[in-house]
């Protein structure tokens, strides 16, 4: 599978360890009102500027937000306490002697800490609504990036690469998606790394497991507790060096499990809590949580769009089985009853002693069984052409012949059929002669023809022309009949399709093989064909053969 690409915005900002944090923010709280209060003793600005405390409120909201609410609270003390044992007199002494200046320092204290809070809490909104816009930046590029890629695998595989890509900070390393086959055994559908993983006997059975029982499943190289009704640890026999352990989660839609996602972790201070929290009494999932469970949400939809798609592809392949099961039915036995009864009818006058048949009453009925039974064979025929072709075992017998020739003895063969209607012909005199399997294309001009004479009114001509265009040999087959209809003209050709409209009228016959078995015909010799309605009314069916001259062929 070539490799996948798409943007990825991480939804967040690294922060530092929590140890770390708290010791830099205890040093920034502490020294940064000391030199705000060391600046002012040094340059005597108090008294002289009374009100020059304030600029201790712009420490407080600098540190509230950039470091947060410790940080700007310990300022707001450490300013306090300084501003009275060093500028406030008796100086280097924590006594006030002032009514005025314990509640200015009061004051000071009270707003100080009000500002730091609220600038903290302004800082925490804005981080949260940072990270939710990522999120949804994040989830964007997701559905983006799978909206553009067709097949199950390569959708999966890029949820499985976001994931590993946007929780690394939570110690997800690998991300493999696992879906059952048809037999039932989970087997690898996508995988994050290059080259796939391969799973251990071990990896098997808990991924069985956890798609059986629907729980979470961490495999660890030690043994530890089990965590809870919907999560549990079990040791492994599978060695694997640093602190990893695999982590199975079972992909849920409503009550079924579709399939299972196997996270490869390491252990970090950010572990994500899997516990979705739906159940009562438990508190709500944190945000991160939330996000990591819409990301298994998309994997299992995708799975679940892609089941419903192949159900809908088979109910349609159903129904249309089911269709052509029953025309080709109601096909066989109106084409075969039909034929057979005549030839029935007429083998049974000629047996019956009690009747005399003249020379020309027997030979009527002989024609009539031999028409019948070319009418069957036909039938037959295109039934079997049909079966070759679907089934790819259609290989035509090509010799060279002369279009003319085949025309003459179509026609020829036809003559008892055509009774009623006149014929034109156009053929050039300068054809040159086509390279063709004889039989296949005779059963082409018959049908066509066939076809002609059972939509137009008796008496009605017909006018076959034959011309070179673009280097290939062009056939037409002329009617003056009631034409096809504009939606139908493109379906005539399909099997078993009929137009019912014009079939109506005249109370027509046909198992709806015939331009089928053509079109396959013609294709099988590297040709086109197609129908054309008539201006005045009719249908034109043409259709071309290739034409190669005689030394080309020598040649090879």
């Amino acid at each position: 599978m070539k490799p996948i690409h798409f943007p990825l915005i991480h939804f967040r900002i690294k922060e530092e360890p929590l140890e770390k944090r708290y010791v830099l923010d205890t040093i920034l709280g502490i020294v940064a009102p000391l030199l705000i209060t060391g600046v002012i003793y040094l340059f005597q600005l108090y008294p002289k500027i009374p009100d020059i405390s304030i600029i201790y409120l712009l420490v407080v909201l600098s540190l509230a937000s950039t470091r947060g609410r410790y940080s700007a609270i310990l300022a707001s003390v450490a300013a306090f306490f300084s501003f009275d044992f060093f500028l406030v007199p008796p100086l280097f002494r924590f006594t006030i002697t002032k009514f005025e200046e314990w509640l200015a320092l009061f004051i000071f204290l009270v707003t100080a800490v009000i500002t730091g809070q609220l600038a903290a809490s302004l800082r925490k909104r804005a981080q949260q609504a940072s990270q939710r816009e990522n999120e949804t930046r994040a989830l964007y590029d997701l559905l983006s990036a799978m909206t553009r890629e067709v097949s199950l695998e390569n959708q999966l595989t890029i949820v499985a690469r976001a994931i590993v890509k946007n929780f690394s900070f939570a110690g997800v390393r690998d991300c493999t998606i696992l879906l059952p086959d048809k037999q039932g055994k989970l087997t690898i559908q996508a995988d994050a790394s290059l080259p796939q993983v391969t799973l251990s006997p071990d990896e098997v059975q808990t991924a069985a497991a956890v798609m059986h029982e629907g729980k979470i499943v961490d495999i660890y190289p030690a043994l530890t507790l089990s965590h809870g009704a919907h999560w549990f640890r079990r040791v492994t026999q599978a060695k694997r060096s640093g602190p990893y352990y695999m982590r199975m989660i079972p992909l849920q839609m409503g009550q079924q499990v579709v399939g299972v996602m196997r996270i490869l972790m390491r252990d970090t201070p950010e572990r994500l809590i899997l516990e979705r929290g739906f159940d009562a009494g438990k508190e709500p999932i944190s945000t991160r949580t939330a996000f990591f469970w819409t990301f298994l949400d998309q994997a299992t939809s995708v799975i679940e769009r892609d089941r419903l798609r192949r159900e809908s592809m088979r109910v349609e392949l159903l129904q249309r089985t089911d269709a052509l099961r029953a025309a080709l039915l109601s096909s066989v036995s109106h084409d075969l009853r039909t034929p057979l009864s005549s030839i029935k009818a007429a083998a049974s006058s000629l047996l019956q002693e009690d009747v005399q048949w003249d020379e020309e009453e027997r030979r009527s009925f002989a024609q009539a069984i031999e028409r019948e039974a070319d009418r069957l064979n036909r039938f037959v025929g295109n039934l079997l052409d049909m079966t070759r072709i679907e089934g790819g075992a259609l290989k035509p017998e090509k010799e060279w012949y002369p279009i003319e020739e085949l025309i003459h003895d179509v026609l020829g063969h036809m003559q008892f059929s055509l009774q009623g209607h006149e014929v034109h012909t156009c053929i050039p005199d300068d054809l040159p002669p086509v390279e063709f399997d004889y039989l296949q294309m005779d059963q082409v001009l018959t049908n066509l023809i066939e076809n002609a004479i059972r939509y137009t009114p008796p008496e009605s001509p017909l006018e076959i022309s034959v011309q070179m265009l673009d280097g290939e040999m062009n056939v037409s087959i002329a009617d003056r009949g009631p034409g096809i209809p504009p939606a139908d003209i493109e379906r005539v050709f399909d099997k078993f399709y009929r137009v019912l409209s014009a079939a109506r009228k005249k109370n027509i016959s046909g198992s709806g093989l015939g331009l089928s078995v053509c079109r396959g015909l013609v294709e099988a010799h590297g040709g086109r064909i197609w129908a054309e309605n008539r201006a005045g009314g009719g249908t034109v069916f043409r259709f071309t053969l290739p034409v190669r001259k005689v030394e080309e062929q020598i040649h090879e």
